[in-house]
């Protein structure tokens, strides 16, 4: 995150109106300029003679792109994700809301066609599950995937009845670790132990998709999630699968555990 005014890190600030330059962080640069101006304008200034950078910078980023094995026994979330890219085709539509479990999607599923993603801005939650609903509807022969947490499912988890009463026929992954997972990782960064009104008591959601009319089943492990998941793809009717996640894993990188010694030091 950045400090208000000025921030610890070097900022270049880019932007066509030049009244937001540095109206709330002062840039080491500001520059005035379209996205598109500014981007024809640097291709030609960073071109390197280092034939070797690109090629080195995508092998980076291939390696930052692999899971690693998880808990034995466990939802590896990285591995799950990343398993969703052999399994779904290349035009399957994927939705979200905001929260941590998001990042290990951004991370580890790999985009392959236009009009593929539908998430918030700004931190809008309950957003997925209604998204998926409207882009079943406009591509019905596309696969539609839709992620959510336990909070932010909650948030307009009454639109599982929309989806029954108009047959969309989405796949809803409801990612529940007993928290509003965001909120938790900025209090434990700040204020480590000193948790406040982010632990939630979550309801049995594979009953109450099933309640609607849905497929739904429950997956405490990647095997529980595999089978369920095969099964929902043949369903002729919505599905709704219940990971029940470590709460402990707050982000792709760190636990609660790490972010408190990192804190505390």
């Amino acid at each position: 995150l950045l400090d208000v005014p000025q921030p610890k890190q070097q900022l270049v600030h880019i932007h066509p109106g030049p009244e937001d330059l540095g109206r709330v962080y002062q840039p080491t640069m500001a520059i005035n300029a379209s996205p598109g101006a500014f981007l024809e304008a640097i291709s030609v200034a960073t071109k390197t003679k280092d034939s070797d950078y690109l090629p080195n910078a995508h092998d980076s980023y291939l390696k930052w792109s692999i899971p690693s094995p998880g808990d034995q026994g466990q939802i590896n979330m990285g591995g799950l994700v990343h398993k969703l890219c052999d399994e779904l085709s290349d035009d399957a539509i994927i939705t979200n809301g905001a929260g941590n479990y998001a990042s290990w999607i951004h991370r580890y599923y790999r985009f392959r066609s236009f009009q593929s993603q539908f998430a918030p801005n700004s931190g809008s939650m309950g957003y997925g599950l209604p998204a998926a609903i409207g882009a079943k509807l406009r591509f019905p022969e596309r696969q539609v995937v839709c992620f959510a947490g336990d909070g932010c499912l909650q948030m307009t988890i009454q639109e599982l009845g929309t989806a029954k009463q108009y047959g969309v026929n989405i796949i809803v992954i409801v990612v529940d670790n007993g928290m509003y997972g965001t909120i938790r990782m900025h209090q434990e960064r700040s204020f480590p132990y000193r948790v406040s009104s982010t632990e939630l008591i979550n309801p049995d959601f594979a009953q109450i998709a099933e309640a609607y009319g849905f497929f739904s089943g429950t997956a405490e492990t990647d095997d529980q999630f595999n089978a369920l998941f095969q099964a929902a793809l043949e369903e002729a009717k919505p599905c709704l699968i219940h990971l029940k996640t470590n709460p402990e894993e707050i982000t792709p990188t760190m636990t609660i555990s790490q972010l408190r010694d990192r804190s505390s030091n």
